[in-house]
């Protein structure tokens, strides 16, 4: 069941780049009991500069590190944890699905619930 959850973010700091407008850029995290959305967030965050600073280059990293750089900017990561939360409690697995359109777009968050 995937519940959208109203959230929606402006781009941050735009940049000149040769991206397509129309590519989307999708990031799935799965939080748990142990490790909330922002925790997971952040571990990507991390994970992307990592490969980004290891010689990786490609648009869509820089792409996925915008967006993830915007959702972690601006998110109420307290509201997340909560509507999360009382999903993960009852035992179904929950996915929140991060998006945007081209490089200047508004991203976009929705929470699937599973189970």
């Amino acid at each position: 069941m995937e519940l959208p959850i109203g959230w929606r973010g402006a781009a941050l700091g735009a940049r000149k780049t040769h991206k397509v407008e129309n590519q989307m850029t999708r990031i799935e995290l799965l939080p748990d009991l142990s490790h909330c959305v922002e925790t997971r967030a952040r571990h990507e965050y991390a994970a992307t500069m990592s490969r980004i600073l290891s010689g990786d280059h490609s648009d869509a990293l820089e792409e996925r590190l915008e967006l993830l750089k915007a959702f972690l900017v601006t998110a109420d990561f307290g509201r997340l944890r909560q509507e999360s939360e009382q999903h993960m409690l009852r035992g179904a697995e929950v996915k929140f699905v991060l998006s945007r359109y081209g490089e200047h777009a508004d991203w976009d968050v929705r929470m699937v619930v599973e189970g």
